[in-house]
């Protein structure tokens, strides 16, 4: 298929755009009046739509065979053929309807039947996501290549941007699905929902949120929900299975009431759920962080307990994949280790580059860390810096990454922890991949004409196929990891 042109991308054209089809079926357009509000009733499941008649029809109406419709309105006059034809069978208008209704709405990829064939480039061949959301079995991803990845040079392709079928207006941020090509962005007081199809992205859902400056919007660990957070004392959650958009408890952080209502939380920008999604830690005031029970889903919840840092906290990440402690950052750059379970810390130590620190990530391993400072340096650790203990000394980190020189707002590894993302939202183009375990920058990406713009967040698919990053622009850019295409 033809490579999309650029003037699809207006003052990007420094980067090759290499598409898989013309932007101009891109999806629905954005409208004010699709996005769901809380005044109304809650927005329908995410569903797969109807494709052309493949499949025998459950039920035919015997009229249609002796329907004559005629096609002398003006509406009706673009169903002709011909300037001859007149009139049409109640079959063949409904034929000519739907081509029509296709013409300007095509089916997005992953709401086609699954095909045997071998999946083409661009195309995720899955079934929908109503399918797989609502059915028993477990869904099965494939395993990635076994080969290594080669240092030196990333192989990826900049494709079409993931919200290009609904753009914001503004800063936005970006997250994947656990298991399927659906992404998440959070900008405008709106959640907005795509298929991932490397073409068109298509949009699924768009969800308005009034009272919610939307900051943080990520799927739960199961995937089944997206919490929606901010600079609010609450959050949302919509449900994928139910369609439902559900609110936060009341009371959460205590009544006005309350004696200590005042040093209640009023933010629930910085949280992070456990591996297993029954937990979920909120980094609150004071160096304060809650652990908030979530089994009995997003309208639910309780505050089980705290534990407390010597100074603000700028940074939490679950240990990978047991989740039985949390490692949290504080202002000066002290890291501290805490077992869940029994409430208390277990291990601190001090970073000596991560003056001011900023940034954390944890890989999927939990053989690996990441640890960002406000002067743009990234510290790098293995699975033994997290089990220093008490008093044993400060671990050494295994490589210090020095190629920014302003905050590190994002660390991201990716799924299979051969990469590491670092950015600086502070300046623009802030951004590099590391290759893990030997801990070297890629040379060749990104380049001088790269529209990274100030990257907000960054995010990979479950394959490692895809890169997200968005940005301050309200883009979000996408690109294929051409090493992990299945």
């Amino acid at each position: 298929m033809e490579a999309a042109s650029e003037d699809e991308f207006p003052g990007e054209e420094e980067e090759e755009f290499h598409g898989f089809g013309s932007a101009s079926s891109s999806g629905p357009e954005e409208d004010d009046n699709d996005d769901t509000d809380l005044s109304k009733p809650s927005p329908a499941p995410l569903s797969a739509p109807a494709v052309s008649s493949r499949k025998k029809a459950a039920w035919t109406d015997p009229s249609d065979s002796t329907l004559t419709v005629s096609l002398s309105s003006n509406r009706l006059r673009k169903l002709r053929q011909s300037a001859a034809e007149d009139s049409l069978s109640g079959q063949e208008y409904e034929l000519r309807l739907r081509r029509e209704f296709e013409k300007i709405q095509p089916a997005p990829e992953w709401a086609k039947p699954k095909r045997n064939k071998r999946v083409s480039e661009g195309e995720e061949g899955e079934e929908g996501i109503d399918s797989l959301l609502h059915g028993t079995a477990d869904i099965v991803l494939p395993s990635s290549k076994s080969t290594s990845l080669p240092s030196g040079e990333l192989q990826l392709t900049r494709l079409a941007d993931a919200n290009l079928s609904s753009p914001s207006s503004s800063s936005c941020m970006t997250s994947f699905h656990p298991s399927l090509s659906i992404l998440s962005t959070a900008s405008d007081r709106r959640l907005k929902l795509f298929s991932i199809d490397g073409a068109r992205n298509p949009l699924l859902q768009s969800i308005h949120l009034p009272d919610l400056p939307l900051t943080k919007a990520v799927f739960n660990p199961q995937g089944t929900a997206v919490l929606c957070t901010g600079p609010r004392p609450f959050w949302y959650s919509y449900d994928l299975l139910s369609g439902q958009l559900l609110h936060s408890p009341r009371g959460l952080w205590g009544s006005p009431s309350a004696q200590n209502y005042e040093d209640g939380e009023r933010s629930l920008e910085m949280c992070e759920f456990s591996p297993d999604g029954t937990l979920l830690a909120v980094g609150g005031r004071r160096g304060n962080i809650y652990f908030v029970d979530m089994r009995a889903g997003g309208a639910s919840g309780q505050v089980l307990g705290s534990v407390k840092l010597n100074s603000a906290v700028t940074a939490l990440q679950w240990t990978q994949p047991e989740g039985k402690e949390i490692l949290a950052v504080g202002e000066e750059g002290e890291v501290y280790v805490f077992d869940v379970a029994a409430r208390r810390c277990v291990r601190k130590w001090k970073d000596e580059g991560a003056f001011g620190a900023s940034a954390l990530a944890v890989s999927a391993d939990g053989q690996g860390m990441a640890l960002g400072a406000r002067t743009g340096i990234v510290s790098l650790y293995d699975s033994s810096a997290m089990n220093t203990g008490m008093g044993q000394g400060n671990p050494k980190a295994l490589r210090t990454v020095m190629n920014l020189t302003t905050r590190i707002s994002c660390l991201k590894f990716n799924r299979s922890t051969e990469i590491l993302c670092l950015a600086s939202k502070d300046q623009k183009d802030q951004l590099r991949m590391v290759r893990i375990p030997v801990n070297t920058v890629f040379f060749n990406w990104p380049t001088s004409g790269t529209p990274l713009g100030h990257v907000t967040s960054v995010d990979f698919s479950a394959s490692d196929e895809y890169a997200a990053i968005a940005n301050t622009r309200g883009k979000v850019l996408l690109y294929q990891l051409r090493h992990y295409i299945q």
